[in-house]
């Protein structure tokens, strides 16, 4: 038995409904560990997003080991850390915030809790065309891990054109290959596409609705969704009655929730007890 004791937290707007903290306090007592887990919500403390550094001064002060990161705070966090991991650094968001030794390490685990949800989820689906929603902090985790599954052009959107071309042009840097582009017309590209990956926080409860015109979906598209709260977002349920393969976001939140627990404790938990259990939590907030 590992009897230290850790205090994490995660900050983020209206995550008030997060399952995270049952998540990751069900894990540790499985293992041992003296664990709490708190939500510092923007939302709820009536904040604006440019209080994150008071947050980030407050988990530090408080002798946190670290805090998850979540909208809207993944990219603009990044200006307030110390160091960043490989894979933080690459991707230019941060979704882990590990506090050691008088440092603030950030981190990334969004991009493999992606790709091993997909990779379990959709792993015969086809990959030569796929259409990405949002560019922001999760978008380019998102992103990555695309192009790692083997999906040879990836069309980004984003109400933020700039935004859409610049991850663009890094993925054709960093993969050293035309990989990504930005499109203005999600209609006209997703015609043509195998698939939609959603990565903005349309669908969320405090962000209701779907993020494209539902005339556009066809029974031959596949869509994943990173949103989780709800587990079926009104785009998969739109998708599922059109026969659409679909692949919920809580995998995606299980696995970058594992990689995160490792990385605030130096314990390897059990990801597919924690699957289980996210299983649980959700059927029990139906």
């Amino acid at each position: 038995m590992d009897h230290r004791k850790f205090h994490v937290g995660l900050i983020g707007a209206d995550i008030q409904m997060s399952k995270s903290p049952a998540l990751h306090e069900t894990e540790a007592y499985q293992l041992g560990l003296e664990y709490r887990y708190e939500l510092l919500d923007l939302a709820e403390r009536d904040l604006p997003a440019s209080a994150l550094p008071d947050l980030l001064d407050e988990i530090e002060r408080r002798g946190f080991a670290g805090s998850n990161i979540t909208h809207p705070c993944k990219q603009t966090v990044v200006a307030h850390l110390t160091d960043l991991s490989e894979d933080a650094q690459m991707l230019g968001a941060v979704n882990t915030v590990v506090l050691r030794n008088g440092k603030r390490i950030g981190h990334n685990t969004d991009w493999y809790g992606f790709y091993k949800n997909f990779e379990r989820g959709l792993p015969d689906v086809a990959k030569a065309h796929a259409v990405l929603l949002g560019a922001g902090g999760a978008g380019v985790a998102v992103a990555h891990a695309a192009i790692k599954l083997g999906i040879e052009m990836l069309s980004i959107f984003d109400q933020d054109a700039n935004r859409a071309a610049a991850l663009a042009d890094q993925l054709n840097q960093r993969f050293s290959k035309s990989c990504a582009q930005p499109i203005r017309d999600v209609s006209a590209t997703l015609a043509s596409a195998d698939g939609l990956i959603h990565a903005t926080p349309t669908g969320m409860r405090s962000h209701p609705g779907i993020p494209i015109d539902p005339g556009l979906l066809q029974s031959r598209h596949w869509v994943a969704d990173i949103v989780y709260m709800p587990l079926v977002t009104e785009l998969l349920a739109l998708a599922g009655k059109k026969g659409c393969r679909t692949l919920p976001g809580g995998g995606m939140t299980v696995f970058q929730a594992a990689a995160a627990f490792e990385l605030f404790t130096g314990v390897q938990p059990d990801a597919e007890r924690m699957s289980r259990h996210f299983e649980e939590l959700c059927r029990a907030a139906v």
